[in-house]
């Protein structure tokens, strides 16, 4: 019953997605990259602000820069969303292909001005996960490689169990990246190493709290653009653990 419902979660979203489609456009990119800005309860107004801020910084770093011009075809496609309840995501940067620091730029200054469009709303990375695979199937610039780079600071406690959309999408060729905020959740790393990441290549990247975001989501997108696992070992794979209730 939970897998089916991850199903109809998926082609929910697949409807409302033809809303957020860009013009059509041939140009293909090294990789797709849906960045996925926790924005539930548990989230303040001044640490959302502190993922917006980091996030437009890590794009506006020379290091980043280099790493997608260091691509076969030195060129990215990067959408941002936010995320809660299952019922709560909210785009906020479309696709948009960065080739170069003047696109960088200007993508870094579009994140910089996002607003907060979810305020509240309860942890479902189920949903989030759901909503960013269909952006996928509406992005106009094909990439070798599909990533979803989730950020949360706690665990997954509404929707289907997280696990469940994991292995769904996996199967179709994405890979999940998990960025984890360790304030509330000491053993958060440990919890998406299980339930949550998987894919080629998957991992973690922990921050300690908020204010180390910026220096660990920097950290972590020249890791998913270069697609080498220059930090860790790789992290586990799909099918760590059974799901488990209220996952």
């Amino acid at each position: 019953m939970a897998k089916r419902w991850a199903r109809v979660m998926v082609g929910g979203f697949a409807v409302l997605a033809a809303a957020f489609s860009a013009p059509a456009d041939a140009r293909s990119v090294d990789i797709e990259l849906v960045i996925a800005v926790d924005s539930s309860t548990s989230v303040d107004f001044d640490e959302f602000n502190l993922q917006v801020r980091g996030l437009a910084a890590a794009f506006r770093d020379p290091t980043v820069v280099a790493a997608i011009a260091d691509g076969p075809r030195g060129a990215i496609s990067v959408a941002v969303f936010e995320w809660a309840d299952p019922a709560s995501q909210m785009l906020a940067v479309p696709w948009t292909v960065i080739d170069g620091p003047a696109t960088a730029n200007a993508f870094a200054r579009r994140v910089d001005s996002m607003t907060r469009q979810v305020p509240r709303g309860g942890t479902s990375i189920a949903g989030a996960l759901a909503f960013a695979s269909v952006l996928f199937q509406n992005n106009p610039h094909p990439g070798d490689r599909q990533v979803i780079d989730l950020t949360a600071d706690g665990r997954n406690n509404q929707g289907p169990a997280v696990d469940q959309l994991r292995d769904l999408l996996v199967a179709r060729g994405i890979t999940i990246n998990g960025m984890v905020i360790l304030n509330d959740d000491a053993v958060l790393d440990g919890y998406f190493e299980d339930r949550v990441i998987g894919g080629p290549d998957a991992f973690v990247e922990a921050a300690a709290d908020y204010t180390d975001y910026a220096k660990a989501i920097r950290r972590k997108l020249i890791r998913e653009i270069r697609g080498l696992d220059i930090v860790r070992a790789p992290a586990r794979q799909v099918g760590a653990l059974p799901a488990a209730a209220g996952d």
